[in-house]
Parts: structure tokens; C-alpha cells; sequence
């Protein structure tokens, strides 16, 4: 069967959370790193973009099933507010903050400390890149054309919202994804930390 691209719908938040995990290590399987909580990484990279974005959420799907999605939300700002505001209240509730060395936290601990000490960083000029978005997919669909034509129709959809740019982040460390968004027509913006952010005019 080939990849279709879908609407996400109720019911796709574990399938989509599963593919945050198995593509949690710089879009490698990151299954081994959460033995305990496979669902660690979800809370912030999927789950709330559900919650508070589902018109631009879609989802790939083939005859295995879901097999990656693609996320994003109009204005940056406002959704880091409602993230801060309703989503992560619940998250710090749940899950303490770590304590001790943090050379010695496991992948899962390293996490709940984003919990509680979230990066909201976007990069400037703002005006001009207020929307964002992230895309995750499976080994199996890739080199198909499947992500740049999930781009693309997000893209339309936040330029039909009236949004004048799109950025996204990425791990330095991943090559290969920093080279597809080049070539899907993203330049780089700035670089925080570890991360690479990247933009597109609309």
C-alpha cells in the first residue's frame, strides 16, 4: 500500500507517540533509552500539539499503519503559552523534578527535568517566522518523497491561515534531516545551544 497523508483523528496520539520513540535519537530508534516510560519524549513533541493544534496535524499511514506524522502550530507564542499555562502544570505534577548529579540522570530523567525547564526559544526576526513545525517518520517510508509532501501541505495550510513564515529546530547532530529541510527549501536561522533552527518564508 502506498503512504497516505490524513487529518490526525481521536485515536492517534499512542500510534504517533510511538513514532516520537522510534525516532527519538536524532531520528533514530530511541526505544532502548526509555525502558521504563516509553512515553517520555511524547508529552512535549506530540501530545500537546494534538491538544492544542489538531487542524495541522497529519499523519502518515501504509499498510503496516501509522507511520509518521507531521505537526505544527500558527503562532509559536501563543502555543508555548498554553503549554506553560495548561499542559505543563500536569507534566511537573506527575513527574518530580530530578535531583543529584546529572551526569548520572538516565535518558528518562533528562526529560523530566525538560518538564520542568522548558525551552521556549524561537528564533528572530519573529514577525517574520511565528509558525513552527516538526515531522517525524519511520525508516520504512523514508526516501519516498512522503516528508516533503507532508511539508508542503502544512505549509499551505499556514500560509491559507495567513502566516507569513514557518521555523523548526533540529539536533545539530542529524545531518541528514538538516539536508532534507535544505532541500525542501528551509535556510538557517540562528544556532542555540544544540540546536539548529531553521525557516521559511510563506
Amino acid at each position: 500500500m502506498t503512504p497516505i497523508i490524513r487529518d490526525c483523528r481521536r485515536g492517534d496520539e499512542h500510534a504517533a507517540s510511538y513514532i516520537c520513540l522510534k525516532t527519538g535519537d536524532h531520528g533514530r530508534d530511541s526505544q532502548s533509552f526509555y525502558p521504563d516510560d516509553p512515553d517520555a519524549l511524547s508529552r512535549i513533541y506530540v501530545v500537546p500539539y494534538l491538544k492544542f493544534a489538531p487542524e495541522l496535524a497529519l499523519i502518515l499511514e501504509d499498510g503496516e499503519g501509522v507511520c509518521g506524522y507531521a505537526l505544527a502550530v500558527f503562532d509559536s507564542h501563543e502555543f508555548f503559552s498554553r503549554y506553560e499555562h495548561e499542559w505543563r502544570p500536569l507534566l511537573c505534577e506527575q513527574f518530580p523534578d530530578p535531583s543529584g548529579d546529572p551526569s548520572g540522570w538516565s535518558h528518562e530523567q533528562n526529560i523530566y527535568h525538560l518538564y520542568h525547564h522548558p525551552d521556549y526559544f524561537c528564533p528572530e526576526p519573529y514577525a517574520e517566522y511565528p509558525s513552527h513545525l516538526h515531522i517525524d517518520f519511520l525508516e520504512r517510508v523514508r526516501g519516498q518523497g512522503m516528508g516533503r509532501r507532508m511539508i508542503e501541505q502544512l505549509v499551505d495550510r499556514l500560509r491559507s491561515m495567513g502566516s507569513p513564515g514557518v521555523h523548526l529546530g533540529m539536533s545539530e547532530a542529524n545531518d541528514a534531516a538538516r539536508g532534507f529541510y535544505l532541500a525542501v527549501g528551509f535556510h538557517e536561522l540562528v544556532r542555540h545551544r544544540s540546536a539548529i533552527y531553521m525557516g521559511l518564508k510563506l
